[in-house]
């Protein structure tokens, strides 16, 4: 039988579905032999360690759609005071609560380490690909990472006194009189570990980034303005 999931998925397949095929049980009806099923998928997919969708599709990888993510959110702070703060990439599991740690490596590369559904984690590298400073950063991971993904953070900088407008999250900027305004833009691109399915599993279980997001944007906005989160 051919191995082809790695063992980051085979652990994230077995967490995700045996607790699946718990709650499967309890429930009757459809949607409980749905998740029994779902679980049973997953469960066999981590004690083999072969997909049998990856190998009818010829052993590679399932084709999935990237998912797209993006909010944005004004904040009361100068635009390079925000980019600073964003470009010690240290900080970013103070920004994003799906974040375990990041570690920089080198000028470019850094090491990312996330969490997943039911406890468990995915790790990755990236490389700074677009670094404007003040203005713009951009990233993707490098080849082999568990988690596909690449993206961007925009800062742009609002006039002194105002009226950036409100935020996508409903809250509105009150101007920042020794510097302006900031309207932070995020863009996310990734491919969940485990396809399609795994996408679903981790929605379930809140830990999808399209979720986290707007709170995340929202948290660093009050934590930014008052301080509580410095450079």
């Amino acid at each position: 039988m051919e191995t082809n999931v790695g063992q980051q998925g085979r652990i994230i397949s077995g967490a995700a579905g045996g607790l699946l095929t718990l709650l499967g049980a309890r429930k009757r009806g459809p949607l409980g032999l749905l998740m029994a099923a779902a679980g049973g998928y997953l469960v066999y997919r981590a004690a083999t360690g072969n997909d049998p969708v990856m190998q009818a599709a010829g052993g590679g990888a399932v084709a999935s759609k990237p998912i797209f993510v993006e909010h944005s959110v004004v904040i009361d702070r100068p635009a390079q005071q925000v980019y600073d703060y964003w470009r010690k990439l240290e900080n970013l599991p103070h920004v994003m609560s799906h974040l375990e740690s990041v570690t920089v490596l080198d000028d470019r590369r850094s090491r990312w380490v996330a969490k997943a559904p039911l406890g468990s984690h995915v790790e990755w590298e990236a490389e700074i690909v677009n670094d404007k400073p003040g203005e713009r950063i951009g990233w993707h991971s490098l080849p082999g990472a568990t988690v596909d993904n690449a993206g961007s953070v925009q800062f742009e900088a609002l006039a002194s006194g105002g009226s950036a407008g409100a935020n996508s999250g409903g809250g509105q900027a009150m101007g920042n009189p020794t510097g302006g305004s900031t309207r932070v833009h995020v863009a996310l691109s990734y491919r969940p570990p485990a396809g399609p399915l795994g996408a679903a599993v981790a929605k379930m279980f809140g830990a999808e980034p399209s979720q986290q997001i707007a709170e995340d944007l929202q948290k660093f906005k009050q934590s930014f303005e008052n301080g509580t989160l410095k450079n």
